[in-house]
């Protein structure tokens, strides 16, 4: 008898968790600080056109040395909405591997680009010395579609 209550993604839960990562403009990012201890903060969030999420951090940040000292992230996409109890709302657990972006790199253009595009209101700040850009490498991801509903997703269940 299976009593995991974590179902297979089928499509319905695709088009959905895809449709959170296209459109969240935030999200909360959990870390594990050089205590080992967690913690969490709130991120602008971005998804460039080969779907890696994306992130702009200052190195005066805690969860930047986090991230440098232990890559291993957790992000959460999706608000609650207006009305109703918030844990009917969905929202999209990504486990990853932080990658910082090395400034001088290739890709580097086409992330500004694609980062200010989502975030303009960082152009006041997105070259500044202390700023990088961070990429999540997703390994795993769920997805709470409200009561009951809850699906285990792969990289590329959301296009990786």
């Amino acid at each position: 008898m299976n009593t995991d209550p974590v179902r297979p993604a089928d499509d319905d839960a695709r088009a959905l968790a895809l449709k959170l990562a296209s459109t969240s403009r935030h999200a909360a990012l959990g870390t594990l600080d050089a205590s080992g201890a967690p913690s969490v903060t709130r991120i602008a969030f971005a998804r460039p056109p080969d779907g890696v999420p994306l992130t702009l951090i200052s190195d005066l940040s805690g969860h930047t040395a986090a991230l440098r000292a232990d890559p291993r992230a957790s992000l959460l996409l999706g608000e609650p909405g207006e009305r109703g109890d918030p844990l009917t709302h969905p929202r999209l657990t990504l486990q990853a591997t932080a990658r910082f972006v090395d400034r001088d790199g290739p890709d580097h253009p086409d992330l500004r680009i694609t980062y200010l595009a989502q975030h303009p209101k960082a152009q006041l700040y997105v070259d500044f010395a202390d700023f990088r850009f961070v990429r999540f490498d997703v390994a795993a991801a769920f997805l709470n579609a409200g009561f009951g509903k809850a699906y285990r997703l792969t990289p590329a269940d959301l296009g990786l």
